[in-house]
């Protein structure tokens, strides 16, 4: 049974050492054996020991969607040290942030992003090393200060012996996308990611036949958990850069795909395309995170794929997933984020820790070996966040830490939960507390509007009034009237946005392709300055 993050490729348990275990969608290069990927995590292990890794020094991974980085991630596992994957469409300005606040000593990367760095080294102290995995630029443009090696001139060398780690060190350090201000690290122990992977593999029944595409960013914790949910059962990932939304279907057609995964921004254009026949016949399951899908969003895909069981599930970084709904639930209760995922706990409280009743809002918290260490160099933040489990029985001594997600849920007779608004969120107008994700599904009933987000805007009567962003279809006739017309047939009047803007192009997107919904509420808060008066 794996314990550490590399037990999963070096020490695996699923014996099936001859299985494909990685290859690059629309790559010539061969796929990875386990065996042939086990040895290139042990080389690059190796390399790094050679030159110096101490326990927990961070290794950066700034790459493109390759092996090389899922090798580089494995490798600082091994090594003993904590990986620290940096999500490749960041800028690098928020790239230099994460190698200094992580005070990174190992960076891998390529020639051409490191050069992009260059003039924000200077702020990266603590970087001594930065690998090159493909062909170098001329000696002058190397960087100033950190020795470079080369990729391919990794020593041939038999497996260094690992430093002693147990399932409680650090393994990981995961930042998040830094939608409210700078991205600040989640810590991930080996034991964190470990039973996350083990979670998953219960309820999707994953095996050895599946074979899973990794198009989400191994920088989140949902793309990284393709991984790690396949290399435990000897699965097969396909590694695939989500670009353009029509090349996603192909490749599970030409890879035979049976799982995929996705956020909402990127369902929302897969439910719209046509899917290849061997896609249909080759997809068993689909999963979505990182927020609500709509109902006619999961009634396209389930058209496009009839045979394919959808998963829709909750889940928040510093305690890799909470809630799944299970499949056959889904017709029953379309708006629930589902029950605990195995051998995780999920509470509904109030403020004094006491359980709520039956539909009554409160706080959800998660205990279980997947809550996180806690926020990197951030006590405070991590004592707010990370407090004592509730209602644990007193004669214990030590009370197990939880997470208090911060997030607004309630419960129903049958112990399902279903998602009301971030704490953080919740609009407050003419002495309501109102959610957010209310007003947005009553947009999205509107023919022609594709996303939608809302937000409170400040006003000196109210409090706060109701705006909204959204997206249309292209020639979509969809107006501000139109708007507030069908507001006012689902919502009461203090729900009616005042504040609306109307846009054909999509929401923007962080750097995990989630909906920014910050800048977004930023947008709004400039709109009612500029003079947007709301209606009253």
């Amino acid at each position: 049974m794996a314990e550490r993050l590399h037990d999963l490729l070096l020490n695996p348990s699923h014996g099936h050492a001859g299985k494909i275990a990685l290859r690059q969608a629309g790559s010539a290069a061969a796929p990875l054996r386990y065996e042939q990927l086990a040895a290139e995590v042990e080389r690059t292990s190796a390399a790094l020991l050679e030159q110096g890794l101490e326990p927990n020094d961070r290794v950066a991974v700034y790459l493109e969607k390759r092996p090389e980085a899922v090798v580089g991630l494995f490798a600082a596992a091994a090594a003993g040290g904590i990986a620290v994957p940096i999500n490749p469409v960041l800028k690098p300005d928020q790239v230099a942030h994460i190698l200094q606040d992580a005070e990174a000593r190992f960076l891998i990367t390529s020639a051409a992003r490191s050069q992009t760095l260059q003039a924000k080294l200077e702020h990266c102290p603590a970087l001594a090393h930065i690998w090159w995995v493909d062909e170098a630029p001329p000696p002058d443009l190397s960087p100033v200060g950190p020795a470079v090696h080369h990729w391919d001139r990794r020593p041939r060398c038999a497996a260094a012996p690992h430093p002693q780690r147990i399932e409680h060190d650090a393994a990981m350090l995961l930042y998040t996308s830094g939608s409210t201000g700078l991205p600040k690290g989640v810590i991930l122990s080996h034991r964190n990611v470990i039973a996350g992977a083990s979670s998953v593999v219960a309820y999707l029944e994953n095996d050895v036949e599946d074979r899973i595409l990794a198009a989400l960013p191994l920088s989140f914790d949902y793309g990284f958990s393709q991984l790690t949910t396949a290399f435990l059962v000897g699965a097969e990932v396909i590694l695939h850069d989500y670009l353009l939304p029509q090349d996603l279907p192909r490749r599970v057609a030409e890879y035979g795909v049976t799982g995929v995964a996705a956020v909402p921004p990127m369902w929302f254009d897969l439910a719209e395309l046509p899917w290849p026949a061997a896609a249909r016949g080759s997809v068993r399951y689909l999963t979505n995170s990182g927020g609500a899908l709509p109902r006619p969003t999961v009634e396209a895909l389930r058209r496009q794929l009839p045979e394919a069981q959808l998963y829709l599930m909750y889940g928040l970084t510093e305690a890799f997933r909470s809630t799944y709904l299970p499949p056959g639930e889904l017709d029953a209760r379309p708006d629930s984020i589902g029950r605990a995922i195995p051998n995780a706990e999920v509470q509904v409280v109030r403020p004094d820790g006491t359980r709520c009743a039956a539909y009554e809002h409160g706080e959800l918290v998660h205990r279980g070996p997947q809550v996180a260490l806690g926020y990197w160099r951030a006590p405070e933040a991590t004592a707010e966040r990370f407090r004592p489990a509730p209602n644990q029985p007193g004669a214990i001594p030590l009370s197990e830490r939880a997470v208090w997600s911060g997030d607004t849920v309630y419960a129903d007779e049958d112990g399902y939960l279903y998602f009301v608004g971030r704490t953080d969120e919740l609009i407050k107008t003419s002495g309501y507390r109102v959610s957010p994700q209310e007003i947005e599904a009553a947009v999205l009933e509107i023919g022609g509007v594709q996303e939608c987000v809302a937000a409170g805007v400040p006003d000196p009567r109210l409090g706060q009034t109701i705006g909204v962003v959204l997206a249309t279809a292209a020639g979509a006739d969809v107006d501000r009237e139109t708007i507030q017309r069908a507001c006012r047939s689902r919502l009461p009047s203090f729900m009616v946005p005042g504040t609306i803007r109307i846009q054909e192009h999509p929401l923007p997107r962080t750097a995990n392709g989630k909906v920014d919904r910050a800048g977004l509420r930023e947008h709004l808060l400039q709109s009612r300055i500029d003079g947007d008066e709301p209606a009253r």
